[in-house]
């Protein structure tokens, strides 16, 4: 099976802008560590700071359903509840 790269795009209300990025960053590091991450990468947008993205991949649907019941993600959700404007996850498989 492919692996599965994942687009996940996360607008910060306003005012909430640092709380969220602070959050966010507390994920890279444990997420990196997962079994089945390949990649996981945080950007933030240069001429919009409210808006993050995580480009990330997994090997698999398996892999990406444990770091979603992991502590630090869950501890995420709870952190940004109410914090968020907006966020899209796309779960993609890549062609070429």
């Amino acid at each position: 099976m492919p692996n599965i790269t994942i687009a996940a795009k996360l607008v910060a209300k306003r005012g909430s802008v640092e709380a969220v990025k602070a959050e966010l960053l507390k994920l890279v590091l444990p997420t990196r560590k997962e079994s089945g991450c390949i990649e996981y990468h945080l950007h933030q947008d240069n001429s919009d700071p409210a808006q993050f993205l995580f480009y990330e991949t997994w090997e698999s649907a398996a892999a990406i359903e444990k770091h979603i019941s992991s502590d630090h993600y869950q501890a995420y959700v709870k952190a940004l509840d109410g914090l968020l404007e907006e966020k899209v996850v796309n779960k993609m498989t890549r062609l070429e």
